[in-house]
């Protein structure tokens, strides 16, 4: 049986899924766009190829390798996206938490039984119905589960509001050891700019005391204050609105001294390469038109 262990997003990564971008379908329509950066791309005619898209999970799995971690992908589902393997599922400790995610995703959970199959069925964990929680807003750091969330009265009308405050109970209740941290994120729609999908696409951990952040991504400042303050204001690397457009902090990290950056995130990655971090550079811009990146297509089983 697999032992599973998550504790925080940097310790040295033993085993993860990866998720693939075989057989992800043809360009959707702009009604089944699921965020606005994918429709901006439908629209304009730029959405990613299949075959480049594959070129570039490729490269992330061969980075994996060089390092030795163990890496599981799901079964190919025809015409189906399954990028975002952080979307469906996420570990916190040893437990697997199957994600409430949008209906007609959920072949792509029953598309892991690989890894499934070697999980203690007792330690995967369904929530209840009401329970919106997507693992891009999960982040578990030592003490602390950090939680992205949209508590508006407006949640229903956004499809980019993916985790509700019934989740943020919902984790304290199955972790109460632990303190869980909560932060408002801006929702849109129609801007890609004006909208944090997930936690991980405005703020994000590095190494042992270090992080990424996009203040505009938190409708409230004294939350995004809260992390500067956590942090240390020398040891983060806030990112502009167009850094967060392209994904500047959905990086991932396979130890606490190395992390999988976008090649092109030049600022960034010069960023890390001075703190002293091994940067292990690779193309994944086509896989960024749909607002996910390096953190969004993995979901760690086992960090040491």
């Amino acid at each position: 049986m697999m032992q599973l262990n998550i504790v925080d997003e940097t310790s040295p990564l033993k085993a993860v899924i990866l998720g693939t971008a075989q057989s992800c379908g043809p360009t959707p329509g702009p009604e089944e766009a699921y965020d606005p950066k994918s429709l901006e791309h439908i629209l304009a005619g730029t959405y990613p190829k299949e075959t480049d898209m594959v070129k570039e999970m490729e490269a992330f799995a061969q980075v994996f390798h060089k390092y030795g971690v163990k890496v599981y992908r799901p079964e190919v589902l025809e015409n189906c996206n399954q990028i975002f393997s952080r979307d469906i599922a996420f570990v916190i400790e040893d437990k697997l938490f199957h994600a409430n995610i949008l209906p007609d995703r959920e072949r792509e959970f029953v598309a892991i039984h690989e890894v499934l199959d070697e999980i203690d069925p007792n330690k995967i964990i369904r929530p209840p119905e009401e329970v919106h929680i997507e693992g891009g807003d999960v982040m578990p750091w030592h003490d602390y589960i950090f939680i992205g969330t949209y508590t508006g009265r407006d949640y229903p009308d956004f499809i980019t509001a993916r985790t509700n405050k019934e989740a943020v109970e919902y984790i304290q209740e199955m972790f109460p050891h632990k303190k869980v941290k909560s932060f408002e994120l801006r929702k849109s729609n129609t801007d890609p700019k004006e909208n944090a999908l997930h936690l991980d696409c405005c703020f994000q951990p590095v190494g042992k005391d270090k992080a990424i952040l996009h203040k505009n991504g938190f409708l409230i400042e004294e939350e995004y204050q809260w992390l500067v303050d956590y942090f240390g204001k020398d040891n983060v690397f806030e990112i502009n609105k167009d850094e967060m457009y392209q994904m500047f902090s959905n990086v991932f990290s396979i130890s606490p001294e190395v992390v999988v950056s976008e090649k092109s995130f030049t600022r960034l990655n010069n960023w890390l390469r001075e703190q002293g971090f091994t940067v292990e550079e690779i193309p994944y811009a086509e896989i960024a038109k749909q607002e996910g990146l390096l953190r969004c297509s993995t979901m760690p089983l086992i960090r040491a």
